[in-house]
C-alpha cells in the first residue's frame, strides 16, 4: 500500500526532500500561491505550524502557477515573499504542477486518496491535505477553509 512517505519532493532551495523524513508527524500540505485572494492564509498556516508544530505538525507549502499565474515567480523570489511578508518558517518546496500530465506524483496519488467536492483535480489555490501519522490522507479541505477551522481535525491527529 503507498503512503506518503513513498514520495520526494524538493525543497525550494533545491534539496531533496523524502517525505519518509516526516514519519510519524501530522502533515497538512498546501498548494500555494504568493498573488492569490487565499494568499493571506500563509499568516493562518504559520500559526498553526508554530503552534502545532512541537506536538509533531508539519506544514508543506507547495508553489503552483496553474491558477490563474497567480505563483509567476522563481524560487527565491517566492522564499523572499514568504520571509517577508508572512515571516514563513514551515518548509516551502519547489513550485511544481498538481494537475495535468506533468503534475508531481504526490499530487496525483493525494487526489486519488481524497477527491474534492468537484472530483478529484485541484481547483484551486490553497487546497489542503491533512496526513495522519500513518502516512494515510484523512482530509482534504477547500481553498476557502482557513487555516484556523482545520485546528480541531489537527489536535485529534497529534
Amino acid at each position: 500500500m503507498t503512503t506518503i512517505y513513498d514520495f520526494t519532493a524538493e525543497t525550494i532551495d533545491g534539496a531533496p526532500a523524502p517525505l519518509a523524513d516526516y514519519r510519524d508527524k501530522v502533515l497538512l500540505i498546501v498548494n500555494t500561491a504568493s498573488q492569490c485572494g487565499f494568499t493571506g492564509q500563509y499568516a493562518g498556516l504559520e500559526a498553526l505550524y508554530r503552534k502545532h508544530r512541537d506536538k509533531g505538525l508539519v506544514v508543506l507549502g507547495f508553489p503552483c502557477n496553474q491558477f490563474g499565474a497567480q505563483e509567476p515567480g522563481d524560487a527565491e523570489e517566492i522564499k523572499t515573499f514568504c520571509s517577508l511578508t508572512y515571516d514563513v518558517d514551515f518548509p516551502l518546496m519547489r513550485k511544481i504542477d498538481v494537475n495535468g500530465p506533468k503534475a508531481h506524483p504526490l499530487y496525483a496519488w493525494l487526489k486519488s486518496q481524497k477527491k474534492g467536492v468537484l472530483g478529484a483535480g485541484i481547483k484551486w489555490n490553497f487546497t489542503k491535505f491533512l496526513i495522519d501519522r500513518k502516512g494515510r490522507v484523512v482530509g482534504r479541505f477547500a481553498p476557502t477553509v482557513e487555516p484556523k477551522a482545520l485546528e480541531g481535525a489537527i489536535q485529534r491527529l497529534l
